[in-house]
Formats: structure tokens, C-alpha cells, sequence
């Protein structure tokens, strides 16, 4: 039996869409919300995984490399700089944490998915 765990993530981040034609073509922030799921079989602790280490994981790779950071700035490896729209952010999230994640004790990465406002997300599913 597999199981997915999730974990949630917040940061606050600025950024422009230069090419967009209302108003996210000025700067202006968000408080992102994430949810990375994990899945796979429980050990013999009960775990997926331990959710401190999906925490510290995720903080290492995504939250403390964008949080309070003008996105269109942002000087990281394949990071959508010119564009970061939610999808563009998810698409990049994925390629940080899947190498990361699967194959590790059985582990998949199955799910992303990135709230740039309460009500609208964008998300990544295995």
C-alpha cells in the first residue's frame, strides 16, 4: 500500500510579468502557499517520511532560496527569471525535489502544488 504525505510551505515573494497586459505587468507581491506530497510505503516506524525531513528538505531547496526575493532577479539554475508564473515556479519545484526525492527508500515525488493567491493554484501531478 502506498501513501502520500503532504506537507505546507509559505514565503513571500515579489515579481512582474512584463509581457502580461493587466496588472501583474507592475511589481507587486504574494504570499505563496505550497504543498509538496510525497508517496510511498510506510517503514517500520509508521513513516512515509519523516516530515521534519521533508521540511528541512523543501527549506533547503525552494522556501529559503525565494522567500522575500524579487522573483525576476532570482540568480538560480534553470529558474524562470524572465517569466515566473505559478506554473513556470512549479514546473522548476519539480525539477529541484524530484532528484532529490524519488528512488530514495521507495519515495515518489507525487504532487506540487503552488497557491499564489487563496483562491488560484497551479499544480504538478505524478
Amino acid at each position: 500500500m502506498k501513501i502520500t504525505v503532504v506537507k505546507e510551505f509559505t514565503f513571500d515573494s515579489a515579481h512582474y510579468l512584463p509581457w502580461h497586459k493587466g496588472k501583474c505587468q507592475t511589481m507587486h507581491g504574494h504570499t505563496y502557499r505550497l504543498q509538496i506530497g510525497v508517496r510511498g510505503g510506510i517503514d517500520e516506524d509508521g513513516l512515509v517520511i519523516d516530515f521534519s525531513d521533508l521540511k528541512r528538505l523543501v527549506n533547503a531547496l525552494i522556501v529559503n532560496q525565494l522567500d522575500h526575493k524579487n522573483l525576476n532577479e532570482v540568480e538560480l539554475k534553470d529558474f524562470p527569471c524572465e517569466s515566473p508564473t505559478a506554473e513556470n515556479m512549479v514546473k522548476w519545484i519539480v525539477e529541484q525535489l524530484e532528484e532529490e526525492i524519488n528512488g530514495h527508500n521507495g519515495l515518489v515525488l507525487a504532487f506540487v502544488r503552488l497557491y499564489e493567491t487563496p483562491t488560484s493554484y497551479a499544480e504538478w501531478r505524478e
